[in-house]
């Protein structure tokens, strides 16, 4: 079987070959194309890749923690959009999928991996959070083919009905992303990730979403929201709180400190604790790196009413792990204003000035866009793209080795 290589995001130079490679049974199909190297960035870029050659590009696998409706899908959304096309359920297949697939991109959904359906739960008196209820040996298993090459059969939780559906092809992406509550928790899958990222949110402000997403779209109760709320708490505590000291990036959804006792949660303060040291990924820093920053950007420049906005940027410890902390408190009034800031922030790993801001105007009408969850899913998007060139690059041959395939 010959499989074509997708394309490549990054420019390739005017040399490039292919060859077939027997592995096994399957035929694969080999290409070399000259690329860049990494190398550490300066102001608005991060790392970059120099010529070097490479081989056959593989799966790079994303995961994405947070507990139930704290905004996982505006996240995936978000970061999809920075590859190109628009994330939207498989065609013809099963209308309640929860996968979502563009050009370059795949989301997997890792509640697709529960072992019982609503029902079983129920009678099991487990929750979805409990490890008994999922299917980690089938979830390993699968990232495992993917990263390789391989296509699976996914099964299907079905959200609607509550029972597990029919499963669905899943072909290997050049990214994919899994996401949901447990995609650190088996070490089996956490070492299959290149990258990993936990979304944080307080109680105070998950409530607040959780209520707007429930009663607006699902219909439910208060009064069950927040039953069900503290009955998974335990749980969540347990297996999914526990993940965020594994994640490269933790994004952090706290009340605002702006508005003292504040009960509305409408205005947030967010902070994005990146983990020093990963490889291809150089921390976010406002104007001197390594320095502890408090700006309150010029009101003239960067129009936001009551009660304004703050920014803090400065080194710190997270689980023992060096850390740099970026953090913003109040919400923007004009997007378009938000050049601004972008101005002022180093290593966003854009490929030209103003594309944050681009992308953020993009998806003005996203939960989040006006405020430091937006802007922090999008640059996140943006260094998760240079890393992704960065990994695909280093899976290379020397210009000697590749110099025989001619």
């Amino acid at each position: 079987m010959s499989i074509p290589l997708a394309p490549h995001p990054l420019t390739p130079s005017s040399l490039s070959t292919t060859e077939d490679v027997r592995l096994g049974s399957p035929l694969l199909r080999r290409q070399f194309v000259f690329y860049t190297n990494w190398r550490k960035g300066r102001r608005g870029r991060g790392a970059s890749c120099g010529i070097s050659c490479s081989a056959e590009a593989r799966t790079v696998v994303i995961g994405l923690a947070a507990d139930s409706g704290c905004g996982k899908s505006t996240f995936m959304r978000r970061l999809t959009s920075v590859f190109g096309g628009a994330a939207e359920p498989p065609r013809g297949g099963n209308p309640e999928s929860n996968t979502l697939l563009s050009d370059t991109t795949t989301v997997i959904c890792l509640d697709d991996y529960h072992l019982l359906d609503r029902e079983g739960r129920k009678e099991e008196g487990v929750t979805a959070l409990d490890p008994r209820a999922n299917n980690f040996d089938l979830m390993y298993e699968q990232v495992k083919a993917l990263k390789a090459g391989v296509a699976v059969e996914k099964p299907i939780y079905n959200h609607v009905t509550g029972l597990l559906d029919p499963p669905e092809l899943i072909l290997p992406p050049n990214l994919l992303f899994i996401e949901g509550l447990h995609p650190m928790f088996d070490p089996r899958v956490r070492d299959l990730l290149d990258f990993s990222i936990y979304l944080d949110i307080s109680d105070e402000v998950k409530f607040a979403w959780k209520t707007q997403r429930d009663v607006e779209e699902r219909g439910h109760s208060l009064e069950s929201i927040q039953a069900s709320i503290e009955a998974r708490k335990p749980d969540f505590d347990a297996y999914v709180d526990p993940q965020k000291q594994y994640a490269d990036v933790v994004i952090e959804v706290l009340p605002t400190q702006l508005i003292p006792g504040d009960n509305e949660r409408k205005v947030l303060r967010v902070r994005m604790v990146m983990k020093e040291g990963v490889k291809y990924f150089n921390p976010v820093y406002l104007f001197d790196e390594g320095s502890s920053v408090s700006w309150i950007p010029c009101g003239r420049k960067l129009s936001c009413s009551y009660p304004g906005i703050k920014f803090f940027y400065g080194p710190d410890t997270y689980f023992s792990h060096e850390v740099s902390a970026l953090e913003m408190d109040g919400q923007f009034d004009r997007l378009d204003e938000l050049m601004y800031v972008e101005s002022h922030l180093n290593n966003l790993s854009t490929k030209y000035y103003g594309e944050a801001t681009e992308q953020m105007l993009k998806h003005g009408d996203f939960p989040g866009s006006n405020n430091g969850t937006g802007l922090f899913q999008t640059i996140i998007g943006l260094k998760i793209r240079e890393l992704y060139e960065c990994i695909v690059a280093e899976k290379s041959v020397t210009p000697l080795e590749a110099a025989k395939v001619f």
